[in-house]
């Protein structure tokens, strides 16, 4: 992944970071007063949080990457799959109906949503809903599709 442009953000830009931040999850204390930098790279545009990737654009709209989900820990948007599709998911495959045990319910079709694994409620992908959260425990077929996952090179980006 080679990176095109980086910038520091402006104060203005910043706060209306941290206010989505807050809007869509609640808390943006893991931002606060840090050097909030916006990366653009041949694959992803990425918010570096202190120089390391936390957020990412996906679709004009800001998400946590997988680092970004472990360090916010959202109780929002997320879909928790049972120990045996996690080795299936940290190699990018996309998340079946038969292994999710729970989703958020307020989930749409669309949406961005953090992928989790049942024991310790860590985060494993970053994926898009294709069923509604209500709909996706326990169904047959494709539940999330898969965008960034750990190990992927988006998880081993690093800035230097």
């Amino acid at each position: 992944m080679r990176v095109k442009s980086r910038n520091i953000l402006r104060k203005t830009d910043e706060k209306a970071l941290i206010n989505d931040i807050i809007e869509a999850f609640g808390d943006a204390s893991t931002f606060a007063n840090k050097k909030l930098e916006y990366v653009m790279t041949d694959k992803w545009d990425l918010i570096l949080v202190n120089g390391e990737p936390l957020l990412f654009k996906f679709n004009g709209k800001i998400f946590p990457t997988v680092r970004g989900a472990l360090k916010l820990n959202p109780v929002q948007r997320r879909v928790m799959v049972d120990p045996g599709a996690v080795r299936f998911i940290i190699n990018g495959a996309d998340v079946m109906g038969r292994g999710i045990v729970e989703a958020d319910p307020s989930i749409k079709e669309g949406d961005l949503v953090i992928v989790v694994e049942q024991t310790h409620g860590k985060a494993l992908s970053i994926g898009k809903a294709l069923v509604p959260g209500k709909d996706m425990a326990g169904r047959t077929g494709k539940a999330v599709k898969s965008i960034h996952y750990v190990g992927d090179e988006l998880w081993k980006f690093e800035q230097k």
